[in-house]
């Protein structure tokens, strides 16, 4: 009797469990995708425009252009603001190291070499995580395919 009662349990417990691993699947982003951020549409596109227009294009270019003479230093010895247009070098940092310079910014001895010094200022008290992933998904938006797929397996080595 009790081998009886053992029994139908398991075997309703088995499909239980396997459709809640499932579920976890399916309702969780894996690892490796959540490493590399999507280029946005529809109203996360609008988002990440409006949200690059406030913060970033006063330096990066209302059209991703970025600074004038964006490779030579300038006077102070510091670099312009690169394009984040397929003509520049965003695509070539993976995702992680995008959101690191949002966030703190450009420092000499963490994300860049010691002693130099950027213009690019931190925003990781201003925009959510949310926020910077919106911005990137609407700079991705405008690349190309290859350098979008690029840009995810250097992001996805990570």
């Amino acid at each position: 009797m009790l081998m009886r009662y053992l029994i139908s349990a398991l075997v309703a417990l088995v499909p239980m469990a396997v459709g809640y691993g499932v579920w976890q699947f399916l309702a969780k982003p894996r690892a490796a995708d959540s490493l590399w951020i999507a280029p946005t549409d529809g109203q996360a596109r609008l988002e990440g425009k409006r949200l690059y227009d406030t913060y970033c294009a006063s330096c990066h270019g209302i059209s991703l252009q970025g600074q004038a003479n964006w490779r030579q230093r300038m006077d102070n010895g510091r670099l312009p603001a690169p394009p984040h247009d397929f003509s520049g070098h965003t695509w070539h940092h993976p995702d992680i190291q995008l959101i690191e310079m949002i966030k703190i910014g450009f420092v000499g001895g963490v994300n860049a070499p010691k002693g130099y010094q950027s213009d690019m200022p931190a925003f990781g008290s201003v925009l959510s995580d949310e926020q910077i992933r919106l911005v990137l998904g609407y700079i991705k938006s405008a690349w190309p395919d290859d350098a979008l797929e690029a840009q995810r397996e250097i992001s996805l080595k990570q």
